[in-house]
């Protein structure tokens, strides 16, 4: 075994690592969603669609402003990969839906990121359940940034 293996890695050390290969999936994202004729940021609207969620709410998630989140809804719509659907409770807002045909295409997308699941598959069992358990921590305190 290495020293630098043995040797406590720095914040910023882990910080670089962890950015590293936040690069190398969305790189790698990007390319699987051009595949399907979609932007990243489309692909990434798809990604965030586990149910409805208000068009505000994609803008949050987005970093960016609601008038550019209509425009990517309404190239997701057209394909009819998503659709507008009034909220329950308050039905000013408008919550974007996957259709089946969008949670197949993001589906393929995430199955096409061969680099990934080769990464993924060096792991053992333990370092997997380990890597999740970590990943899982850091995740609230990461989105609430």
């Amino acid at each position: 075994m290495s020293d630098t293996a043995t040797q406590t890695p720095t914040k910023l050390q882990l910080l670089e690592l962890l950015a590293a290969i936040g690069t190398a999936q969305w790189r790698e994202f990007a390319a699987a969603a051009a595949r399907y004729g979609l932007t990243s940021t489309q692909a990434r609207v798809l990604a965030q669609l586990d149910g409805p969620v208000p068009m505000r709410g994609l803008a949050t998630l987005l970093v960016c402003d609601a008038s550019n989140v209509t425009g990517i809804v309404d190239r997701l719509e057209a394909r009819e990969l998503v659709r507008r659907e009034p909220d329950r409770a308050d039905r000013r807002v408008k919550n974007v839906v996957a259709t089946d045909a969008g949670r197949e295409v993001i589906r393929r997308v995430r199955e096409e990121m061969q680099a990934m699941h080769g990464a993924l598959d060096a792991l053992d069992e333990d370092e997997s359940a380990t890597l999740y358990a970590l990943l899982a921590r850091l995740r609230p305190t990461m989105e609430k940034a």
